[in-house]
């Protein structure tokens, strides 16, 4: 297995889906990452590919326990005030090594890890079935504690996720993730559901409005096809995407489907929008993926 590994992804869902064999794991909001434990050290991948070890050193120092040829999928996580705090856990990934260390000194990280591609002693397990990928990730995970690494909590259980779902709100978790016990792990492919308490879909950034030290509005690539420009940015999710809205070189410029024109920025850079919204030729971007 090389680096990077591409990451699975999941398909929003209004409700559980249909049928026997799922099973439900409380979905966490925080940064996606990929932990490499190697013979030598530990490097964390965020979903996009980059190495973002330095921003989460103190998980990748906890990592080290875990044996020399594995390959975990999780969710780096912050809490704030006993409560899961989403833009902590991006100020994080976004931030410089030296304003990193001073986060983490103030607000640990945990990792929720929810699968297993690479094994120490079975070598690369996505073909296994999900159910046997979390017995083995279980079995690594067990000598752990105590660890900010912990593995999610899952059930068959319909009435235990509906618990999860709404009781486990108030935590800031943000809804329930669905995985079938019989299936594969493929990066880059939908393969489970979330199911989220505000719905929303995946929408590719292909550009933006105003100046990159300031957007104003982002142009995006809509699960129909169409290109369409967001609604006015937030001052904070506009300084969030400073950071990453890198134009294209040279600087070029492109129209949305209404004729609306934007600089085009560099590919990989993807949100979220309220999937009511997308109807209209104007969405709202509810936060960075």
């Amino acid at each position: 297995m090389e680096f990077p590994v591409s990451l699975a992804l999941a398909q929003a869902v209004a409700s559980a889906p249909a049928g026997t064999g799922w099973w439900a794991e409380p979905k966490f909001d925080g940064h996606r990452m990929a932990v490499w434990r190697l013979e030598e050290t530990v490097v964390l991948q965020s979903r996009t590919g980059r190495d973002v070890t330095s921003q989460w050193m103190d998980l990748a120092t906890a990592a080290m326990r875990l044996r020399p040829g594995t390959v975990v999928d999780g969710e780096a996580v912050v809490y704030r005030d006993g409560r899961i705090d989403f833009s902590a856990a991006q100020s994080r990934g976004a931030s410089t090594p030296a304003r990193a260390r001073a986060l983490a000194a103030e607000h640990p990280a945990t990792y929720a890890a929810f699968d297993l591609l690479l094994h120490p002693d079975r070598g690369d397990v996505r073909q296994l079935p999900w159910l046997d990928r979390r017995a083995l990730l279980l079995d690594l995970f067990e000598d752990l504690a105590p660890s900010p690494l912990q593995v999610v909590p899952a059930s068959d259980d319909r009435d235990v996720a509906a618990t999860w779902y709404d009781a486990l709100r108030a935590q800031g978790v943000e809804g329930l993730v669905w995985k079938h016990e019989r299936s594969i792990y493929k990066g880059d492919r939908r393969v489970w559901f979330k199911q989220r308490h505000a719905h929303t879909v995946d929408a590719e950034v292909l550009g933006y409005t105003g100046p990159v030290t300031r957007p104003r509005h982002l142009a995006l690539r809509l699960p129909d096809g169409r290109v369409a420009l967001s609604q006015t940015l937030l001052g904070p999710l506009a300084t969030q995407l400073t950071a990453r809205l890198a134009p294209s070189a040279p600087l070029r410029q492109a129209r949305t489907s209404e004729g609306d024109t934007y600089a085009v920025a560099a590919p990989g850079l993807v949100v979220e929008v309220l999937a009511g919204t997308t109807r209209h030729a104007v969405v709202t971007v509810t936060r960075l993926r």
